[in-house]
């Protein structure tokens, strides 16, 4: 069973180069990979801290940057 969400165009876009060349065969097959490494690594961690406040600080960074406030 699958579903969608959406993502920004300019970040669908940004993925699909960025698996380029790599064993990813689609935007999809690397965000579910990505979701499932954020979600172990969680899971691993008892969930107290998904990221880093330096990690926060970059994503926060990059969504900016994107338009996102």
């Amino acid at each position: 069973m699958h579903t969608s969400i959406s993502i920004p165009k300019p970040l669908y876009n940004k993925i699909k180069n960025y698996i380029k060349g790599t064993g990813f065969t689609s935007v999809s097959s690397f965000v579910i990979y990505v979701l499932r490494q954020v979600i172990s690594g969680s899971h691993e961690k008892g969930r107290k801290e998904l990221f880093s406040k330096e990690d926060e600080k970059k994503i926060r960074e990059r969504l900016k940057a994107l338009g996102y406030t």
